[in-house]
């Protein structure tokens, strides 16, 4: 909970898709208020509740405690207690869940006891309700009925009094019953009249300067249980001894569990290591800590373990920490790819446990993951998730075994952006293993035997000035959309390529090579094995594909030659027409007055004027 602020700010400087910050955002659960004293009649104590409209105050005719606030203790009527306890032990036998389920019908006790309202002195009733948990807030809360859902069904259930003290937009006192956003406030002498934010300031000064409360963030977050009674799991480096705890000696590090053939449940409160008698006995007065850490333990910060892991003395040296993981920016790795079911645990954790360590001067960067990409899920042929029960579940052994691993890492690239939700589709596996055919076809002919050996096609002549220009802009095309982690439009203008090439009596091994480079991280087995056969005969194929320098683009080779312009009259589309990039304003001019379809618009009229405006279009003024 001392991170809560800075897991909710921090979030502004990562590359993360905005759903998956609300909901972090959400499950951290920011709630800006104040908190109020009600004093409790005889005997004298007070009960302090968080909320988040102060300005219904003045609606506030019951207060609520969870049944397990330590005040109902103190405060039942002697004449209640036998409701009150039965009740409590219906509540424990209650998970959270099933207390604050919005369907289920409210239940709730009186206690006997009543508060002081502190903006007006009312005396009004103190009850125990299962649907406020000791866990949240103060574990209690004042109740406005006529401004909150769940107050006004237990009202009307316990026949409470009801009391509008704000008035929605456009309706009625009797209209604004169960309205729970923002008006005026009514029937509130302090803040009559104002609109609800003016309204919460005014009285939560008030509240400070008479001593009956104060402003106050809160936070649905609470702080985390961090133990397990089971055997898997790292063991606490925690030694007891006469009822104090202190931490194992760091020349003891790392504790070990101990081997157990039985690591089944006890049957009782004691976690499996109680088992391991010798173990536990540390000296003869000491013993270890039994309970075991859970799987966050390690899946919280594993990725820092990449950047150094030979490293025997700490999880990441410095330097090694650094170079991997800095570079400027708030998340230390670059890219993470995962679903958002991660979004509240995982990915909460990872950035808890990295902030920790960032504060102890372990880590040079506070926040783990930069970047965020939430892949989509690939749906069965029939538009459902995949499921045996469905029986349209997709064996990637099967497609690999008819189209080849290429084939099927191409395919599920090529079905569409990696963030949406996608059918697979077998006819789309052979379209993609049509593609790499082609590629293969470029390299490789058959002999009058059938065998496959290298197209006499594949020459050292230079490319065309077309070839040139599609071979570079598939250079650009590729690596812009591999940063982007858009693989299916990189493959869409490799096919472009491919299709380019392919209408080629004669191949420039040049192109063939720079094709190769771009294919390769889709489909390395059939890139290499082509890369290998075009070394056979010609330079430049030393070595791995995967290995050499990615190519660049020639930005001049990506300037159109001819440029399509709008030939307009009096403002008005009338033709469009292909001219010379570089033709000059006076022949661009010549060209637009001598189209038929300007001079049908411009017939028996007198021009004006001609705007030209270079590369994009002219406009033909006549009257």
């Amino acid at each position: 909970t001392a991170y809560a602020q800075r897991l909710i700010d921090e979030l502004d400087g990562l590359d993360w898709p905005e759903n998956i910050k609300a909901l972090q955002r959400n499950w951290i659960g920011r709630s800006e208020g104040a908190e109020v004293r009600f004093a409790i009649e005889a005997p004298e104590l007070s009960v302090t509740v968080f909320t988040t409209r102060p300005d219904t105050l003045f609606g506030a005719t019951y207060l609520v405690l969870a049944p397990e606030h330590p005040v109902v203790e103190r405060v039942v009527a002697e004449e209640q207690w036998p409701a009150v306890r039965a009740y409590r032990e219906r509540t424990a036998r209650k998970s959270d869940l099933e207390r604050t389920e919005l369907a289920k019908e409210k239940t709730g006790v009186f206690t006997g006891a009543y508060a002081i309202n502190p903006v007006n002195g009312e005396r009004i009733p103190v009850w125990i309700a299962d649907y406020v948990l000791p866990g949240y807030g103060t574990g209690a809360i004042m109740a406005v009925p006529a401004h909150d859902a769940r107050d006004l069904e237990f009202a009307r259930r316990f026949e409470l009094p009801v009391r509008v003290v704000v008035r929605a937009p456009g309706r009625s006192e009797e209209e604004s019953v169960g309205f729970c956003d923002e008006g005026v406030a009514v029937h509130s002498p302090l803040i009559e009249g104002l609109p609800t934010p003016e309204a919460k300031r005014r009285i939560t000064t008030w509240l400070s300067e008479q001593g009956h409360g104060a402003g106050k963030v809160n936070y649905k977050l609470r702080d985390w249980l961090f133990s397990r009674q089971r055997y898997w799991g790292e063991p606490f480096p925690i030694i007891w001894e006469e009822g104090r705890h202190r931490p194992l000696p760091e020349s003891e590090l790392p504790l070990v569990p101990p081997a157990l053939d039985d690591f089944k449940p006890t049957g009782t409160a004691e976690p499996p290591l109680s088992k391991a008698s010798e173990w536990i006995r540390y000296s003869a007065s000491a013993t270890r800590e039994t309970n075991t850490m859970p799987q966050w333990a390690g899946s919280c910060w594993y990725y820092l373990r990449y950047t150094d892991p030979g490293n025997a003395r700490r999880f990441a040296g410095r330097e090694a920490e650094e170079y991997w993981m800095g570079g400027g920016k708030p998340g230390g790795v670059d890219l993470y790819v995962g679903g958002t079911e991660h979004a509240v645990l995982h990915l909460l954790y990872a950035r808890f446990w990295h902030k920790v360590l960032f504060d102890l001067g372990h880590l040079s960067t506070p926040e783990p993951f930069q970047r965020l990409v939430n892949q989509g899920l690939i749906l069965g042929e029939d538009g459902q998730k995949m499921s045996k029960s469905r029986g349209n579940v997709v064996n990637p052994d099967d497609v690999i075994d008819a189209y080849g691993a290429d084939a099927f890492r191409c395919y599920e690239m090529f079905m569409g952006p990696l963030e949406q939700v996608k059918p697979w589709s077998m006819a789309g596996v052979e379209g993609v293993s049509r593609f790499l055919a082609r590629v293969w076809r470029l390299v490789m002919e058959e002999d009058a035997e059938g065998a496959w050996k290298l197209s006499e096609s594949v020459t050292e002549v230079e490319p065309t000035p077309k070839q040139l220009k599609v071979l570079h802009a598939t250079i650009r095309k590729v690596g812009d959309d591999i940063e982007a982690l858009a693989f299916n439009t990189a493959i869409s203008q490799m096919m472009i390529c491919t299709n380019e090439l392919t209408g080629a009596a004669i191949r420039p091994v040049s192109a063939l090579r720079v094709l190769l480079q771009l294919l390769n991280p889709f489909a390395p087995h059939l890139t290499e094995e082509l890369w290998e056969v075009l070394g056979q005969k010609f330079a430049g194929f030393e070595g791995p594909v995967a290995y050499r320098e990615w190519p660049a683009y020639d930005p001049a080779l990506l300037v159109e030659d001819e440029v399509e312009i709008a030939l307009q009259v009096n403002g008005k589309v009338r033709d469009r027409l292909i001219v010379k990039r570089e033709a000059s304003r006076e022949e661009v001019e010549r060209i637009a007055r001598e189209n038929p379809r300007v001079q049908e618009f411009i017939a028996g009229a007198t021009v004006r004027k001609v705007v030209v405006v270079p590369g994009k279009l002219v406009n033909v003024v006549a009257n």
